[in-house]
């Protein structure tokens, strides 16, 4: 009796062939049929090839005898699969179900029972008919047995589940290895796999044989589909040098797993669908199987508390890397556009992700920045002079806070863009509280830092940050105009403070300049003038390291300086003119030192053309001598300057010695009309204290 625990001894190991696509070598041994049927001999089945007729014992040895030496039947039956094969394209299964099927007794005596375990041993898959026929053969004879011995087809039916078993691991073993194969015997196997599904659909659109116990459906194909997982899971499982190029072991085998899908279903789709049958899918599963074991270990790791790092890296696979790489990159993208993979991640546990995500980059954000800011503040109080750059006062502060502002950023929409738009207000909110300490910082150091050697080049280098900032913040980051007022307001105040700080010696140099107008009750106006605008020439080069932009708002600040020191001294009411003769004479030289103001200023950066007319109109107001002229002069000066008031104009109409209390009063109430019509854009008389 021969044992049937034999026919499940694989054939001979076969060496690997090298290729991109390196699937499993020892794949899961797929399950077999128990020993428990395997105690019957191979002659056993040999009755129920022809017909049902028992042949006389020494005819049948005499048979085998013949067959051993010249096993004419089995050649016949490898004939079969050299017919026309396809080199192009796709086969389907109508292709594969074109073969002739052979009938038992056509091309001579069937192989014995031996002759077909020791071809499958050999990896012989052209038996895969013969042993089809013989099937067949025994569901007939069970069909037509009636009382026949059960016990005696159940043994046989055993006998042809072994060699079922032994087909069935040549044939999935092959298409294990698809790569490491012949293309001739890639196809072989192709078509017992899908020769055995139409079996099975067969079979169960077919009535039941009642005395056999039922084989089919044997879902070869959902066993090979199962193989390609247990490939996926044996090639994507590989585990990757640790730390390799610097990353760390969860960056690699992310990068491992995305690499080896990407790369294996390119030679899936370039080298294998050619081969298999539409019905296979062979695209499609192997994508399946890739994506599933992917996702499998994205969601396992999702499940515990992960670095920030590997947060990030985890969300750039999932919402960048996998989907726009990997399943649309250029050779896939085609192949895998009806599969449907979806996400690595459910959309629930990506958003949790995500706000872990933007909650740990404002922490590092707000923590880069302090610290920036921090070393920056030791360096003033240090007295560590700052940079120059192209002959400007330079700091490196403003860089570095916009390059951690703008890392955050880019890093965000790495991700996504949808990700990038919601981490950009989380960085303006953390800027604009970054701002507000470096002014409050900057204060600091104001007041505490005066007699340090650097404290002016310092205070320039600060104020020139602003530019830095302001541009990058209203060009590159078009922030709009809300947001934008809440991080300019710090800043304005940095540069108003230390414009104050810069020009603070030169307006106390000019202070007792500007007294001499009413000490000598304006007697010589224009050597006084000419003084001050000498002190004001001779200062002007400690303000060269300014950009330009700031050196001409600082000149802006003099020029208003000027004119509002000016108009303090036409208001001290210590100067009373009787005679229009006299206020004429005042006016006219109120009139040349506005130009000269005005001249100086404007050569020497200074917009403000909104200060033109404030020294001019007063002189004007002076000059006339109808009160109704004086009414429109005043409110057209009042249209121009919302913040002169009627104790301002008080104070002017003071010079007039000449006009009554009556028409005094009658000019005043021409500002009742325009009396908080609109507030002032910009500061003038509200500056000017007035008795």
């Amino acid at each position: 009796m021969l044992k049937m625990m034999t026919f499940f001894q694989g054939p001979p190991s076969q060496q690997p062939v090298s290729g991109t696509l390196d699937l499993p070598r020892s794949p899961q041994k797929l399950p077999s049929t128990s020993e428990a049927e395997s105690e019957a001999s191979s002659e056993d089945l040999v009755p129920s090839l022809e017909a049902g007729v028992a042949p006389d014992r020494e005819e049948e040895k005499a048979s085998k005898k013949k067959k051993k030496k010249k096993p004419k039947g089995l050649a016949n039956m490898f004939s079969i699969f050299t017919k026309g094969k396809k080199k192009k394209g796709q086969r389907g299964s109508a292709e594969l179900e074109g073969e002739p099927e052979p009938r038992p007794g056509l091309d001579g005596p069937l192989p014995t029972v031996e002759e077909l375990k020791a071809a499958l041993e050999r990896g012989r898959l052209e038996v895969a008919r013969p042993l089809l026929v013989l099937e067949r053969e025994l569901q007939a004879a069970a069909a037509a047995a009636g009382g026949a011995d059960e016990e005696e087809l159940v043994r046989r039916q055993s006998k042809v589940e072994a060699l079922y078993a032994l087909l069935r691991d040549q044939a999935l073993g092959v298409l294990r290895r698809p790569l490491e194969v012949a293309p001739e015997r890639l196809l072989q196997a192709l078509f017992v796999v899908a020769e055995q599904e139409r079996e099975d659909r067969q079979a169960a659109a077919g009535p039941e044989t009642s005395l056999l116990a039922a084989t089919r459906p044997r879902r070869w194909l959902q066993l090979w589909r199962r193989g390609v997982a247990e490939a996926a899971e044996e090639r994507m499982g590989r585990r990757p040098a640790s730390g390799a190029e610097g990353r760390s072991e969860a960056e690699s085998v992310f990068l491992h797993m995305g690499r080896t899908m990407k790369e294996d279903l390119e030679v899936v789709v370039e080298r294998l669908k050619p081969l298999f049958p539409t019905e296979f899918g062979v695209v499609a599963t192997y994508a399946q199987s890739y994506h599933e074991y992917f996702a499998a270990q994205l969601a396992s790791m999702a499940q515990f508390e992960l670095c920030e790092r590997d947060i990030y890296m985890l969300l750039l696979w999932v919402q960048n890397l996998y989907p726009n790489d990997v399943i649309n990159s250029p050779k896939l993208a085609g192949e895998l556009q009806g599969v449907g993979l979806g996400s690595l991640l459910p959309l629930k546990q990506i958003r949790l992700l995500e706000a872990t995500f933007l909650s740990n980059e404002a922490a590092n954000v707000k923590e880069l920045m302090a610290r920036a800011l921090e070393l920056e503040s030791q360096h003033w109080a240090q007295d560590v002079a700052p940079h120059r750059l192209d002959g400007h006062c330079h700091s490196e502060l403003a860089i570095d806070i916009l390059q951690i502002i703008s890392q955050a950023q880019a890093k965000a929409e790495s991700i996504t863009p949808d990700l990038g738009a919601q981490i950009k207000q989380v960085l303006l909110a953390e800027l604009a509280a970054l701002l507000q300490s470096y002014q409050r910082t900057f204060d600091e150091f104001l007041e505490r830092c005066k007699k340090l050697r650097n404290y002016r080049a310092n205070v320039i280098a600060n104020i020139n940050n602003c530019l830095s900032f302001r541009t990058s913040m209203e060009q590159k980051w078009q922030v709009p105009q809300a947001p934008l007022g809440l991080l300019l307001g710090p800043l304005s105040e940095l540069k108003r403070h230390g414009f104050d700080t810069l020009l603070q010696s030169l307006f106390a140099d000019l202070k007792p300049l500007f007294k001499k107008f009413t000490q000598t009750y304006w007697a010589t106006p224009e050597e006084t003038l000419e003084k001050i605008i000498a002190t004001v020439g001779g200062r002007l080069p400690e303000f060269s390291e300014l950009q330009n932009c700031f050196r001409e708002e600082l000149m802006e600040t003099v020029h208003l300086h000027l004119v509002k020191e000016y108009i303090i001294r036409l208001s001290k009411r210590c100067l009373v003119l009787r005679t229009a003769e006299q206020q004429q004479q005042l006016a006219r030289h109120i009139l040349a030192n506005a130009d000269v103001i005005q001249h100086f200023c404007t050569q020497n950066g200074s917009a403000a053309t909104w200060l033109h007319s404030a020294l001019p109109t007063l002189a004007e107001i002076i000059r006339l001598q109808d009160p109704s002229a004086i009414k429109i002069e005043v409110a057209t000066y009042a249209t121009c300057y919302p913040d002169f008031s009627k104790g301002h104009l008080s104070a002017i109409l003071a010079i007039k010695g000449n006009l009554s209390t009556s028409e005094v009063r009658s000019i005043r109430s021409i500002l009742d009309v325009n009396t908080e019509v609109q507030e002032p854009s910009r500061s003038l008389f509200s500056l000017i204290k007035v008795g």
